[in-house]
């Protein structure tokens, strides 16, 4: 009983510490690849969330309408305001620009 106790305390532990968010200094690319692309994929195609690539709605959505879905969450969508400062906010919208006008 203790040992499942210990377990259960560690995995809440290690859930917790993989809720702080990506370092204050990331990169856009980076916060993306830690807190976004589990849901958006890494080549930003879509999976649980829809895709931010280019042809995307992301991509003709305002930059304003991205920060605020990133900060508030949308539908499904969690709000990552507790996550992230709204500075790698700025540079999440500002890598998924770069990447969008790759195309």
């Amino acid at each position: 009983m203790l040992r499942s106790r210990l377990v259960a305390a560690a995995a809440l532990a290690l859930m917790l510490a993989a809720c702080d968010g990506p370092d204050a200094d990331a990169t856009g690319q980076q916060i993306f690849a830690e807190v976004c692309a589990r849901c958006h994929s890494a080549d930003l195609s879509g999976g649980v969330g829809p895709a931010l690539g280019p042809g995307s709605n992301a991509a003709s959505a305002s930059d304003e309408y991205l920060v605020a879905t990133i900060t508030q969450g949308r539908g499904a969508m969690p709000s990552f305001q507790q996550t992230l400062t709204p500075e790698q906010i700025e540079r999440v919208v500002t890598y998924l620009r770069q990447e969008q006008n790759e195309s």
